[in-house]
């Protein structure tokens, strides 16, 4: 009989997770006939090496008879966490593991005193989006991944620059007039990377990327703003942008403007939540 086993992640487990998360996802993409989420087993981990190294967040690894399996992860940086990647060997699944690395970020959040959790979820995986509901995940956004770098002359009049330790309060206040919470612990660890912008008009800032792309956020006063960002920031290497689909005004300028629609998604929630009342663009976790 088979023992399943979890634990904390170690530094040990970059490798064998990181090829496991690779081929999880190229597996799950490649069975439905889109482009993979990955390039490479060495880039997934890196990825899981920078949320190791990085403060604030947990991770979690499941064993199989002593064999990494898989592994989770849970953002608690900010007032609401942020659930994934989670990833399972494809050769060992349907025993039960990602249930079982769900649970435990649950019980983690849970633990702290952690209310509210968001994740974001391949809207052609249909199993992943059946076990997050019977946990608890409600889906409450439909979300799409558009790809390419837009251009729109008309947007010239704003200033787009790096972030700066001065930006954070005025950054974090746009963020709570939109999600309601701020995402600054987000922001701080942008602030040491390449990808985090912010749109300035008039000389005040009108919106705020900690990345374009999968890995960041982008809050925004008004549309025009954050197109601003979209045609004059540098995007991230990943598949493209995420955009909610119930933002038309957004949406439409983005494929007026040269991107393209690549897959949609997802966004979940368990326990409180407060739709965003402004313009934004949701990273791959919420």
């Amino acid at each position: 009989m088979e023992h399943i086993s979890l634990r904390s992640f170690e530094p040990r487990d970059v490798e064998p997770c990181g090829r496991i998360c690779y081929e999880a996802f190229a597996s799950i993409a490649q069975r439905h006939g889109f482009p993979h989420d990955l390039p490479n087993a060495e880039v997934a981990a890196g990825m899981l090496s920078f949320l190791l190294e990085t403060q604030g967040f947990y991770g979690v690894v499941a064993e199989r008879d002593g064999v990494v399996a898989g592994s989770n992860w849970l953002d608690e940086r900010n007032a609401v966490a942020g659930v994934g990647p989670i990833t399972v060997d494809p050769a060992v699944q349907d025993a039960g593991i990602g249930r079982r690395l769900m649970q435990d970020v649950i019980a983690r959040a849970e633990g702290r005193g952690i209310t509210e959790m968001r994740l974001v979820q391949l809207a052609y995986h249909a199993r992943s989006l059946s076990l997050y509901t019977k946990l608890g995940f409600a889906s409450r956004e439909e979300l799409v991944v558009l790809s390419g770098v837009p251009d729109d002359p008309q947007l010239r009049g704003y200033s787009v620059r790096p972030i700066e330790p001065d930006d954070l309060m005025p950054c974090n206040r746009l963020c709570e007039s939109v999600y309601g919470f701020h995402r600054g612990g987000e922001l701080l660890t942008a602030l040491s990377g390449p990808n985090a912008f912010v749109a300035v008009r008039g000389g005040a800032i009108r919106a705020y990327t900690s990345g374009l792309g999968y890995f960041g956020h982008t809050v925004g006063g008004t549309t025009e703003s954050i197109c601003a960002l979209l045609a004059l920031a540098p995007h991230m290497p990943s598949p493209g942008v995420i955009v909610p689909v119930r933002d038309y005004p957004i949406f439409r300028w983005c494929l007026d403007h040269g991107m393209r629609a690549v897959l949609t998604m997802t966004l979940m929630s368990r326990g409180p939540y407060h739709a965003p009342n402004g313009p934004y663009l949701p990273s791959v976790v919420y």
